[in-house]
């Protein structure tokens, strides 16, 4: 074995934790995966939670599609969300529609 590849063995031996294959260190690992794992389990309480408050204001008389595209609106820039504003009147007035 040349010294290159006796380095190259070394470092691979030296990077491998206990119980891991070669360059991956499990415990790092799975620390990401359930971090992961929780994030996800908050995101869906937290979609269940917005649903809710969806199905009480359909229930309060509140239209559910105006409301979602309302906070879409919000969501965006001010200066992005008139650009594309202009360019729809725009459009609807070539369409005979504003």
């Amino acid at each position: 074995m040349s010294n290159v590849e006796t380095k190259g063995a070394a470092a691979k031996a030296k990077a491998r934790p206990e119980g891991g294959p070669a360059g991956v260190n499990s415990g790092h690992l799975r620390a990401f995966i359930e971090r992961v794992e929780r994030l996800e389990e908050e995101k869906r309480a937290i979609a269940e939670d917005i649903k809710d408050v969806y199905a009480e204001a359909k229930g309060n008389g509140f239209d559910v599609k105006v409301m979602r595209k309302i906070v879409s609106i919000r969501r965006q820039d001010t200066a992005k969300r008139r650009e594309e504003e202009e360019i729809l009147d725009l459009y609807l007035a070539a369409l005979g529609m504003g």
